[in-house]
C-alpha cells in the first residue's frame, strides 16, 4: 500500500484512528498542564513562604519529581497505584484486580511533572515583579486578595508566559510516555498501525511530522498570546 492508502479514511486506512490519537495527545497535554498549574502554583507558594517547613516540602516535590525519570513515575502510578486501589477494594469486599483509567493516571503524572517545573516558572515571574509595583498597591490600601488580583497575578502571568511555553512543550513530548499504560494517544496509535502493517519507519515518521505540527502550532499560539500580552501591559518602567 502507498502512503496516501495507509493515510486514507477508508476501512484500511488509518487516518482516522491518527487524528483522533492526535486529539487525545492535545487533550492529555491540556489537563496535564492545568493540573501542573494548580500543583506549581502551591509549590511556588511554599517556596517563597517564610516557613521553612513549606520551603523544605516545595524543595522535596521539585527534587522528586524533577530528579526521577518520567517513565518510572507514570509506571509508579499506574501499577502501583491500582494495586493500592485494589487492596482498598478488597477491605470492603471487593473482588478481582481494579485498573485505573489511562488517560487520568496519564494526564496526572504528566501534570504532577510538569507542576514541578511551573513551580520554577511562577516562582521566577514573581521574583521579577519590582518591589515598588506591590508597595504601590499596599500604599494604596489593596487589601491582599485585591493586590493578588490586580497586581501580583497579571504581573506573574506576563513573566511566566514564555516560560510556560517550554512546559507546555515539554509535556506535549512526555504525553507520548503515557503510550506504555495502554492510552491510545498519537505514539501508540502510531506503533498499532506499524506494527499492523509492518510499515514502521512510514508510520513513525508519520508520528514525528505530528507532533512537529503539534509543537509548530503550539509555539505559534504562545507567540501570539506573549505579543498580546506585551500589547496590553503597560511598561513596568517609564522613561525618564
Amino acid at each position: 500500500m502507498n502512503v496516501l492508502a495507509l493515510l486514507g479514511f477508508g476501512e484500511r486506512g488509518w487516518g482516522a484512528s491518527l487524528l483522533a490519537a492526535m486529539g487525545t495527545t492535545l487533550l492529555v497535554t491540556l489537563t496535564a498542564l492545568l493540573i501542573g498549574a494548580l500543583f506549581g502554583a502551591l509549590v511556588a507558594s511554599a517556596k517563597l513562604s517564610r516557613q521553612r517547613s513549606l520551603r523544605l516540602l516545595g524543595e522535596a516535590y521539585s527534587l522528586l519529581f524533577r530528579g526521577v525519570p518520567e517513565l518510572l513515575i507514570i509506571y509508579l502510578f499506574f501499577f502501583g497505584g491500582a494495586t493500592l486501589v485494589t487492596a482498598i477494594g478488597y477491605w470492603f469486599g471487593g473482588e478481582g484486580y481494579i485498573d485505573l483509567p489511562p488517560f487520568w493516571v496519564g494526564a496526572l503524572t504528566v501534570g504532577l511533572i510538569s507542576g514541578s517545573y511551573q513551580a520554577e516558572v511562577y516562582r521566577g515571574a514573581y521574583l521579577a515583579i519590582a518591589p515598588g509595583e506591590i508597595e504601590a498597591g499596599q500604599a494604596i490600601g489593596m487589601s491582599r486578595s485585591l493586590l493578588l488580583r490586580r497586581i501580583v497575578i497579571p504581573l506573574v502571568w506576563r513573566f511566566a508566559l514564555p516560560g510556560l511555553g517550554n512546559v507546555w512543550q515539554m509535556s506535549l513530548k512526555d504525553s507520548a510516555l503515557v503510550s506504555v499504560i495502554g492510552l491510545v494517544e498519537l505514539m501508540r496509535a502510531s506503533q498499532v498501525a506499524a506494527g499492523s502493517t509492518r510499515q514502521y519507519f512510514t508510520f513513525y515518521i508519520i508520528a514525528g511530522i505530528g507532533y512537529l505540527l503539534l509543537t509548530g502550532l503550539s509555539s505559534r499560539l504562545f507567540h501570539i498570546a506573549e505579543a498580546r500580552v506585551r500589547r496590553t501591559q503597560r511598561p513596568l518602567h517609564s522613561g525618564a
